[in-house]
């Protein structure tokens, strides 16, 4: 028997950063928004825990216990007196170290994978619980939707969203670690007072409303001036995206993709000729939001 879960992409709508906490991490008003690109984690029992990945950029996904894939599956054992002996598949389809949460969404994938196929029948306060510790951006991998995170990022407040949002996604050649985004937010921000993070109503409502033209004048995300600090070929790429119609330009997270709110399926995919004309991205990608978290696909629930 095994166990195959589908899990989402996301794009931080809001990313309003406060100042470096003593434990080294930072107060986040984090609106998550889940969209259509999608990682599968398949997990068989096997002898000994195994992890491998197929799909782009496959070669950069690590296959040892640093994945969180693994960490996922040991935690949940562990938790249940149980030895994690599973082969765990990660077919990869979100961008690789691109601020679109694909290690999490592995993470949060493959907790669900083994819970199911190890018919633990976990309350989902429990797996929530888990994920807090895996990562900031894990629990939202496996709720899905659209989300406001507080804390570090992992205390999830659900969202309504009255409508979807079409996005571009334009992945960069070449890859931006999180710590160091951080660590240039807080070299850039080291002689400001820097605000307490704060949701933003005017997006909220916007999210609610299913309106693409007010979510574009909210969307804002405190970390884009250090990965542009950090990765200065992305200003070219944001401002094709602009000239190219988009009704809102930012980079994903902590980078370095970049993600382009359209105004109709149609906008999407001239902004996306466009930004694959222009030569400053190595591909991009399309897809809709919101989307469904952490989902068993197989077998069959």
């Amino acid at each position: 028997m095994s166990v195959t879960v589908r899990v989402p992409a996301k794009v931080n709508v809001q990313l309003a950063v406060g100042a470096a906490r003593p434990d080294g991490f930072h107060d986040l008003a984090n609106v998550f928004l889940a969209v259509g690109l999608y990682d599968e984690v398949t997990v068989t029992p096997a002898a000994s825990l195994k992890i491998t990945c197929s799909g782009p950029d496959a070669h950069q996904v690590p296959l040892d216990t640093s994945n969180l894939a693994a960490r996922a599956a040991i935690a949940l054992a562990a938790r249940h007196g149980l030895s994690p002996d599973v082969h765990i598949h990660i077919a990869k389809d979100i961008p690789v170290a691109g601020g679109m949460a694909g290690g999490s969404a592995d993470g949060a994938g493959a907790l669900l994978a083994c819970d199911t196929l190890w018919d633990l029948r976990s309350s989902r306060e429990e797996l929530l619980a888990i994920c807090a510790d895996l990562g900031s951006d894990v629990p939202f991998s496996l709720l899905g939707g659209a989300a406001l995170g507080t804390g570090r990022g992992e205390l999830l407040q659900a969202l309504p969203v009255g409508g979807s949002f079409h996005w571009v996604f334009a992945l960069a050649d070449g890859g931006l670690s999180t710590p160091a985004v951080y660590g240039e937010f807080d070299r850039l921000t080291a002689h400001a007072a820097v605000p307490e993070p704060v949701a933003s109503p005017a997006l909220l409502a916007a999210l609610r409303d299913g309106d693409a033209t007010s979510l574009a004048q909210a969307v804002v995300n405190d970390l884009q001036p250090a990965a542009l600090s950090l990765f200065p070929a992305l200003a070219r790429t944001l401002a094709v995206g602009s000239e190219a119609g988009a009704l809102a330009s930012l980079v994903s997270g902590s980078g370095p993709t970049t993600a382009f709110l359209a105004k109709s399926a149609g906008s999407a995919d001239e902004i996306a000729s466009a930004l694959l004309a222009s030569g400053t991205c190595r591909a991009v990608r399309l897809a809709s939001g919101p989307a469904d978290g952490a989902t068993v696909v197989a077998p069959a629930v």
